[in-house]
């Protein structure tokens, strides 16, 4: 997928480098939930997040807003996966052509965690997967409701 990174999230990914070392792939300024998402290079999560997250600690006071981060992967599948954690993701699947994934949780616990707080989990989601994958996330649904 084509993605522009503009002035502003370059400045950001610049910023997480110098203060942790760790490499950003993609900074996502959401503004309708006060946040900024990176999508963190594989391997470099830890990095990224520093010793009891002081690095994200570090990294709010000095953009003042939420920091989040993600680690990237090459499958959409495993990309989903590490999207929603800590949420436990049992699978997803596209149940029509080009249409969206619906994710699939394994406890009903998982679901709550998965939608997020005004749905702030699952756009992340979608705003995410659209953007290196080109897909749509639909809904999140609990296992059991996929058997019946």
């Amino acid at each position: 997928m084509e993605r522009n990174i503009g002035f502003k999230e370059r400045r950001y990914i610049e910023e997480l480098r110098i203060l942790t070392k760790a490499t950003a792939l993609d900074c996502v300024i959401d503004d309708r939930f006060e946040r900024v998402i990176y999508v963190i290079r594989p391997g470099d999560m830890g990095l990224a997040i520093g010793k009891k997250g002081e690095n994200i600690k570090r990294l709010q006071n000095v953009l003042g807003k939420r920091i989040e981060m993600v680690e990237y992967a090459e499958t959409p599948e495993s990309f989903i996966v590490n999207i929603f954690k800590p949420a436990e993701i049992t699978g997803s699947e596209r149940p029509v052509e080009n249409g969206p994934i619906n994710v699939f949780v394994k406890k009903k616990n998982d679901l709550g965690i998965a939608i997020g707080k005004a749905g702030c989990n699952i756009e992340k989601a979608r705003l995410l997967t659209r953007r290196f994958f080109g897909y749509d996330v639909g809904e999140v649904l609990l296992a059991q409701e996929a058997v019946s």
